[in-house]
């Protein structure tokens, strides 16, 4: 082992905790949650530290010669050291607000014991410098995550979990397959050697499947359309800090690696980039437009997620189209990266205290809930204006960058039609997600609840706890925090966010820019006003119009129009995993199975009759008299039919990846 051991200690630190504070927790609970502080404030200090000194010009290094065959290699420069940051920030501020949202929850050892291991894979996929390294922390990631999302252990958990960990399975074993392909073609896994070596590969078409195999592995973490079925599934049931980290986080854990294909493996590939511009704005779009007609509070904000992380896709897309004049892309990529996890990591929580009080989520039930707490209106209002790209606000300048990625391309490089559709797709998104936070904010903060007072009473149900307080000092404190940091961003653009994307942009090639943005001149203003009066009119027209209804009372209700046949899980994915690939596999398998009884049968009629006979046979020493023969290749043959049909499903999900790009 050699290198900076402060990388390696980031990533077993949490693991360690998670072991320390699982004992600590059988003992004694309270001390466990203080302890579990310790741990992720310590994490955060040491990526901290890390950054700060990858931001005076140094660099970091650790390997690990012959781990798993590959060697365990972490790397921290500026993009690295920047998402541990916010990863472990997130991390400190969710395990803090768990001690508050799980005071009268169960199983909580189990809860903070995976969170602490998901956090030490979280860290060594965002630390990773090669894709072997990448994977191995991937798929540890996955596995803890679920238990997470699994917490509450009801039917709805167990059928979201059951949902989230087969796309982590299936996308762990085409990503897999990817890397062999990769490893096959170019010789080398290293992220920082892979640019040069693909160029350099004479095999372009390994390296498409390959790039293929790896976005449907990474794709599916990240949430990227048609992957994106877990995440309106797991968030709506997951405990809240879990939501806030497999929205913020994890899904950019997926974004990371599409990275690497899109900035190393497919270096300024312009077919690569068109690609992923597709699924990017086809992510984008739908996951707004689902938003818009939902009615639950944190399936809203999943599907949302959705959406922004199809704008994310849209910048790496954009980066690919411009090559070497993508410095707008590239920065607007890795700002909107940052603006999500911290946007999101705030509303989950608000809709954490919304759920620690009433134990509900349906906006009809919840309505009025936050009149008249001042604290947790500004806290959401500014997710709400981040989120919406108002200006003053940091979502304002990262889609600001985004939009004119695609507006440069369309003046330079005669992007066409198609682009001008792209760009008005691009505004019309940017219009629903202003329209669905301001669903959200009027139903909560605005309006009265049915038979509510203005004390907050809602359906007859106290909105607030004892003594009238609805969270804790400490709850009130992170939530601040973190509700300050959109607005601080985004009214300094020039100086915070710019010098952000400074430090990160070198980890996707991109080129310095000479000179500062002019946020706020009339030029880049336009597309956020445009958006945001789309988003006005999508509201008043279809929302209050639309979407809201009489009920049998005669008071005003929210309605969710979207049709319920229309679910890609239920409609496709379960179908096809659950009778269609079995069907094929066993299909395959049963030839191979006859095929073995065959050969079988063919050598107890020679070799096996042969040795009853009393014949020495020296070529198969190994066999035995009849019965105990058959016997065995019976074993041998059930077995190998167990293994084809687990190869047949496989291999029928590759044939379907490759069928449908």
């Amino acid at each position: 082992m050699t290198g900076d051991f402060l990388l390696i200690i980031m990533v077993l630190w949490p693991m360690i905790g998670a072991v320390i504070g699982y004992l600590i927790g059988r003992k004694n609970k309270e001390a466990r949650n203080f302890f579990g502080m310790f741990v992720s404030a310590a994490e955060f200090f040491m990526a901290a530290y890390a950054l700060i000194k990858i931001a005076s010009g140094n660099e970091m290094r650790f390997i690990w010669e012959g781990f798993g065959g590959f060697g365990l290699y972490l790397k921290a420069d500026g993009f690295r050291a920047l998402y541990s940051a916010v990863a472990t920030f997130m991390w400190l501020m969710t395990t803090l607000f768990s001690r508050d949202y799980f005071s009268h929850y169960r199983s909580r050892n189990r809860y903070f014991f995976f969170l602490f291991l998901t956090l030490g894979a979280t860290v060594g996929v965002f630390l990773s410098g090669d894709l072997f390294t990448t994977f191995l922390f991937f798929e540890i990631m996955s596995l803890t995550s679920y238990v997470m999302v699994i917490h509450d252990e009801k039917p709805g958990s167990m059928r979201a979990g059951e949902t989230y960990i087969s796309i982590a399975v299936i996308g762990g074993m085409v990503l897999l397959m990817g890397l062999f392909l990769l490893f096959n073609a170019v010789g080398r896994l290293d992220i920082d050697l892979l640019k040069d070596a693909c160029v350099a590969c004479e095999n372009k078409t390994t390296i498409y499947v390959a790039a293929g195999l790896m976005l449907f592995g990474f794709g599916a973490k990240a949430g990227m359309f048609p992957l994106h079925v877990w995440l309106p599934k797991a968030h709506p049931v997951a405990p809240a800090p879990a939501s806030a980290l497999l929205s913020g986080i994890l899904t950019k854990s997926g974004i990371f690696g599409v990275l690497v294909i899109s900035c190393d493996i497919l270096f300024h590939d312009s077919k690569w980039g068109m690609t992923v511009l597709i699924f990017g704005v086809v992510t984008m779009f739908l996951g707004a437009l689902i938003a818009l007609f939902s009615i639950d509070l944190k399936r809203t904000l999943a599907c949302s997620s959705v959406s922004q992380i199809g704008f994310i896709l849209v910048g790496i897309g954009m980066q690919g189209l411009l090559g070497e004049e993508n410095a707008l892309a590239v920065r607007g990529t890795l700002l909107h990266m940052v603006n999500h996890s911290m946007f999101k990591l705030l509303l989950f929580m608000v809709a954490g205290v919304v759920f620690m009080n009433l134990h509900k989520l349906d906006l009809n039930e919840i309505r009025g809930f936050g009149r008249n707490k001042p604290i947790l209106n500004f806290c959401f209002l500014m997710g709400l204006l981040g989120i919406a790209g108002v200006p003053l606000w940091s979502g304002y300048v990262s889609k600001t960058l985004l939009h004119e990625s695609i507006v440069e391309y369309i003046h330079h490089m005669h992007g066409g039609i198609m682009f001008n559709v792209i760009e008005y797709i691009f505004l019309i998104s940017g219009g629903l997600t202003c329209a669905y936070m301001t669903k959200l904010y009027i139903a909560i903060f605005v309006e009265k609840g049915n038979g509510s007072t203005e004390e907050g009473v809602v359906d007859g149900i106290s909105a607030t706890k004892e003594k009238g307080r609805y969270m804790s000092t400490l709850t009130l404190v992170v939530l601040v925090i973190t509700a300050l940091i959109p607005p601080v961003l985004g009214i300094l653009p020039n100086v915070l966010m710019d010098g952000m994307a400074d430090l990160g942009q070198g980890f996707m090639h991109g080129v310095a820019h000479e000179s500062h943005v002019e946020y706020f001149s009339w030029t880049n203003l336009k597309g956020s006003v445009i958006s945001i009066l789309i988003g006005a009119v999508i509201y008043i027209v279809v929302v209050r119009k639309l979407l809201m209804k009489k009920d049998e009372s005669g008071n005003t209700a929210y309605i969710n129009a979207w049709p319920e046949w229309f679910d890609l899980e239920n409609l496709i994915y379960r179908p096809v995993i659950q009778n269609f690939l079995p069907a094929v596999g066993m299909a395959i398998a049963s030839v191979f199975d006859r095929l073995v009884d065959t050969i079988t049968d063919v050598l107890q009629r020679t070799v096996f009759a042969a040795s009853e006979k009393g014949e020495k046979i020296k070529e198969f020493p190994f066999m035995h008299e009849r019965t105990e023969t058959e016997k065995v290749s019976r074993e041998i043959s059930t077995g190998f039919s167990f293994g084809m049909l687990l190869f047949g499903v496989g291999f029928c999900l590759v044939i379907l990846f490759l069928l449908i790009s």
